[in-house]
């Protein structure tokens, strides 16, 4: 069975996180002090004990996500001999899942993952003045669909002036969701439900993720990227903006600046790593959102998720 790992994105966060890992292992509480000592945080103390509001915010949730990832990964190495270049043919993550994929594969250190993720979550959160942007999910759509109801909706039709709305996420499953002006995504929310999509609905995020946008934010990453130390990693990563493998870290930097308003193409993703020959997937850290999907794109895969200290003894007997 050839193996891949992949590791999730904002929305799996939840306070609670990594305090099981934490209180079991050593590897884990290194992991999570050495990110608290980057920081010149106690995320730690938020991932563990909330509040939700203040986890959730894009410059705290991107670290922790990556965080327990890592730290979940410490473990496996540390408890049960398992190495990722031996064992794991191919990793990706969702959005800022990516940057815990590459510190997984050795691209990163974590010290340099968390400031990139605090940094990307701060840059994110800036780039549009709050309430200016939206995000919705349409679900049951098609990757086309959403495209024609974002190209139609783009124009405000009291000025005729272009806003901006367009896909962000293809994650599968009928799974689409949209990112721009506020207006925008309304305006598209009613012509999606116009078109007969199941359901069309806001999220409840802070900004207007990967869409053109965000463009100040990738300019930001651009530079803090170019400063950044970086290796090839130890297993080539599945880009979100190409869905293919990547392993020069010049084209990874090009592609990590790219993602920030580029479309997170999952649904390509993993049909390109099921083409690549993997049929078991592993979802690294905290949540089970991207084995919920998994089960849907791949279903004759097998699907799991290693987030707490019960699910990393199952996994390890099982190989």
């Amino acid at each position: 069975m050839a193996l891949a790992f992949t590791f999730p994105g904002q929305g799996s966060q939840a306070p609670g996180m990594g305090r099981d890992l934490a209180a079991a292992f050593p590897a884990a509480r290194e992991v999570f002090e050495e990110v608290d000592e980057t920081l010149k945080q106690k995320l730690s103390a938020l991932m563990f004990e909330g509040p939700a509001e203040e986890l959730t915010l894009t410059a705290n949730a991107q670290p922790a996500l990556m965080a327990v990832s890592l730290a979940v990964l410490r473990v496996l190495e540390k408890e049960g001999g398992f190495a990722l270049k031996d064992r794991v043919a191919l990793v990706a993550g969702h959005s800022l899942g990516e940057y815990a994929a590459l510190a997984a594969a050795g691209t990163f250190d974590i010290a340099t993952a968390a400031r990139l993720l605090r940094l990307r979550g701060e840059a994110m959160q800036k780039a549009t003045p709050p309430g200016t942007g939206a995000m919705a999910a349409l679900l049951g759509a098609e990757l086309d669909q959403a495209r024609a109801i974002c190209a139609e909706a783009a124009e405000d039709p009291e000025t005729g002036k272009k806003q901006v709305v367009e896909v962000a996420n293809d994650n599968g499953g009928g799974q689409i969701v949209i990112s721009g002006d506020a207006a925008a995504v309304d305006r598209a929310i009613e012509k999606a439900k116009a078109a007969g999509i199941k359901r069309a609905m806001k999220l409840p995020v802070s900004a207007p993720f990967h869409c053109s946008l965000m463009a100040p934010a990738a300019e930001a990453m651009a530079e803090a990227l170019e400063r950044a130390r970086m290796a090839a990693p130890v297993v080539p990563v599945v880009a979100n903006v190409t869905a293919a493998k990547a392993a020069d870290p010049a084209e990874i930097r090009d592609l990590l600046v790219k993602q920030v308003t580029g479309t997170v193409r999952w649904r390509e993703c993993v049909q390109a790593m099921g083409t690549m020959g993997c049929d078991r997937f592993v979802e690294i850290g905290a949540g089970k959102v991207l084995t919920g999907l998994m089960k849907r794109l791949m279903p004759e895969a097998k699907a799991e998720a290693v987030g707490t200290p019960a699910d990393i003894e199952t996994f390890l007997k099982s190989l």
